[in-house]
């Protein structure tokens, strides 16, 4: 019942963001400020050449430029970007280096040297796993014309290199990640935070929700940092605009433990809402159905509950997927019950205690999700 009623939840949120996308898409696209496009680096992963490209291939109208950094110039990212980058002449583009970060949260350091780096007020961070069409830029700051502080963007995980593994992650990110963002920005009657992946802001918003320090000493720094501004009254959205986030090909055991990574800072970020996230999801009530049925010697009820389950599912995940026009809805709606029962055993797993493994270091959660290292 309560997966059922969270579906229903899914469908409405997500045609309403689908009806304000469609209606941005028919808008003119003039306000055009002068941009700073700022890409943090650490290291080579699969797909970075096509992704860092695909910044560079930006038809911006106005003054812009392309700013990365990572720690150091012997950064395979970095030189990566610079090879690239010289295919594109006509770009603006600088590479800096930052050194070893100086509090927990490295990414945020990066963050931070890149925004007092960038020679515009009007930011555009990315993680170097987005990869975006060439209107990026252009649709994304139509979001601060209204008085906005913060934007981001929700996105269609995607796949060059397919295996199991590597879909599930991906769809678990297009379909589980997205459609909580949208009913709790429903719920909520608004946008409470802000997604990492790209968020397009004013320099000035950095300082306004604490600075690059503080923020710097959690985890979900974004989820922190949009909170924080839309608790002063500031106003906070979701993008109407879509990017892919390209997922490198993975293991079971790594995607595993990846996402329990990112759901072990959703509890702490998100407490209450991530403990009635456990009544969301539907195939483990489904296989626990199945088992009562056939422990009961009522096996064709048992599978009518399972049955029902994967209705549940695949009506979300049909709904995410026509929403954020991800080319594979068809094949992923019918893969998506079993990433359903991946995202429970996941949750279940988020309670336990234990450390993880970020951007070069071994730390712990503590419960207000800062980031306290371990080595």
């Amino acid at each position: 019942m309560t997966s059922a009623i969270y579906t229903g939840m899914v469908v409405v949120a997500a045609l309403k963001y689908n009806t304000r996308k469609r209606r941005a898409e028919r808008l003119p696209a003039d306000f055009i400020p002068a941009v700073s496009a700022c890409k943090p680096l650490h290291g080579e992963e699969p797909g970075l050449e096509k992704n860092l490209a695909s910044f560079f291939e930006q038809q911006y109208p106005g003054a812009w430029e392309l700013i990365f950094v990572a720690r150091h110039a012997s950064d395979a990212g970095l030189q990566l970007a610079q090879k690239v980058g010289e295919r594109y002449p006509q770009v603006k583009a600088r590479y800096l280096t930052c050194g070893e970060p100086q509090y927990p949260n490295a990414k945020m350091f990066s963050l931070g040297v890149l925004a007092e780096a960038a020679e515009h007020e009007v930011l555009v961070s990315s993680d170097a796993d987005a990869r975006v069409a060439q209107d990026y830029l252009l649709r994304c700051v139509q979001d601060l014309k209204d008085g906005t502080v913060l934007s981001s963007c929700l996105y269609r995980g995607t796949v060059d290199e397919p295996n199991l593994a590597t879909e599930l992650d991906a769809m678990g990110k297009t379909v589980e990640m997205c459609a909580g963002v949208l009913v709790a920005t429903m719920v909520e009657g608004g946008t409470k935070f802000s997604l990492g992946v790209t968020m397009i802001l004013h320099r000035q918003a950095f300082y306004d929700a604490g600075g690059y320090e503080d923020l710097g000493q959690y985890h979900a720094e974004d989820f922190i940092l949009g909170n924080r501004l839309a608790e002063q009254g500031k106003k906070v959205i979701m993008s109407p605009h879509v990017i892919n986030l390209i997922v490198p090909k993975t293991t079971l055991n790594l995607s595993f433990r990846n996402q329990l990574r990112w759901m072990q800072s959703t509890r702490r970020s998100r407490p209450a809402g991530h403990l009635g996230t456990g009544l969301t999801f539907a195939l483990p009530f489904g296989v626990l159905g199945l088992i009562w049925g056939l422990a009961a010697g009522r096996p064709l009820l048992g599978l009518g509950f399972l049955a029902i389950a994967c209705i549940n599912r695949m009506v979300k995940a049909f709904t995410m997927l026509s929403v954020l026009d991800d080319p594979n809805r068809t094949r992923y709606t019918l893969l998506y019950p079993l990433r359903d029962l991946m995202g429970g055993i996941l949750w279940l797993c988020s309670y336990l205690p234990g450390e993880m493994y970020y951007h070069g270091g071994l730390y712990e959660l503590t419960p207000d999700g800062r980031l306290k290292r371990r080595n």
